[in-house]
């Protein structure tokens, strides 16, 4: 079952309290930062670089993983990925979950494939249960920036290597 709140897709069993994230005005970033279950992925922004990239003209649509998703990672990885050592590595993951121009959840269709700004494409599973990118479901969508779209994720996508 898929409800629609405010103009925000919540899968249901699966949604975060994104109550005021409808009437935030700013950014991705700027909507990334005012809200706790993405500060995680703040964090691995801030370490990446990618903060002024993301605060950019866009338009951009960010498949966004919460702190669960990234607590969800093997033990390590994280605090391996935010080392400077590793910000290649980091920043090929955290663009994997950017695609650039502005995608809707009503854009979405299933064995849709979009090209991430990684390079790699994404793949869309649109079913009765929900949406997935990749192996991750969206569990809040379509949340407004000033510069793209925000969709909320439940996993750390991870390019394959093929």
């Amino acid at each position: 079952m898929i409800a629609v709140l405010f103009g925000i897709l919540l899968v249901a069993n699966n949604s975060y309290a994104v109550e005021g994230l409808e009437e935030k005005d700013g950014d991705i970033v700027d909507i990334a930062v005012g809200t706790k279950f993405l500060s995680t992925l703040v964090a691995a922004v801030k370490a990446g670089g990618l903060v002024e990239t993301l605060k950019g003209d866009g338009p951009f649509t960010v498949f966004a993983p919460t702190n669960e998703a990234f607590e969800a990672l093997p033990e390590g990885t994280l605090e391996s990925l935010l080392l400077p050592k590793n910000k290649d590595k980091l920043v090929e993951i955290l663009t994997y979950h950017v695609v650039a121009g502005k995608v809707l959840s009503s854009d979405l269709s299933d064995g849709m494939k979009a090209k991430t700004v990684e390079g790699s494409e994404i793949t869309v599973h649109v079913s009765d249960s929900g949406v997935k990118i990749d192996e991750a479901n969206v569990t809040a969508a379509d949340i407004m920036a000033s510069n793209g779209v925000v969709h909320v994720i439940d996993r750390v996508i991870i390019p394959s290597k093929e």
